[in-house]
């Protein structure tokens, strides 16, 4: 099936965290395709990529990046999709550089921030899902499922000790 989420990450590194939001993908049967496309080190490509995003077919577009984290903002700026930021976890102020450096938008080209790391991930492929349920009801019922089974899990094990 065509591709419906663009997952980027600005190193080969941020597949750590960024695998979260593949693994989520993958539950929900949401197709993506993932690619690495630096801001710094590759910006032509990252135009590219993030200009022709809605031509390919993508409705939404998962960046993650640390650090300085301009990925998420220059693809947004050249796109008209929605984009969903993951702050990675950086060595140097354990993410909070990456989170400043994503939610701090200027007015006028958005991107939804959510947690740094493995959290963020996961619940960027969620809110992916959910964006997506809007058009397509089989990614809408999938989204359900999984909350569904969430809550199932924790009413079936109230205890903690057990």
């Amino acid at each position: 099936m065509q591709a419906l989420v663009g997952l980027i990450m600005g190193s080969k590194s941020d597949w750590e965290t960024m695998g979260q939001a593949a693994e989520t993908l993958n539950a929900l049967s949401v197709p993506y395709e993932s690619r690495v496309v630096s801001a710094h080190r590759t910006p032509d490509l990252l135009f590219e990529y993030a200009s022709g995003a809605a031509g390919r077919g993508l409705e939404v577009i998962i960046a993650g990046a640390g650090g300085a984290a301009h990925l998420p903002g220059m693809a947004a700026a050249k796109t008209h999709l929605p984009v969903l930021g993951v702050p990675v976890e950086s060595k140097a102020l354990h993410g909070l550089d990456s989170l400043l450096s994503i939610v701090q938008m200027p007015a006028g080209i958005p991107v939804a921030t959510l947690a740094i790391g493995k959290a963020g991930a996961i619940n960027a492929a969620l809110m992916a899902a959910a964006i997506l349920g809007n058009k397509y009801p089989h990614i809408a019922e999938a989204l359900k499922k999984f909350r569904e089974e969430q809550t199932k899990r924790v009413l079936e094990k109230p205890d903690p000790r057990s």
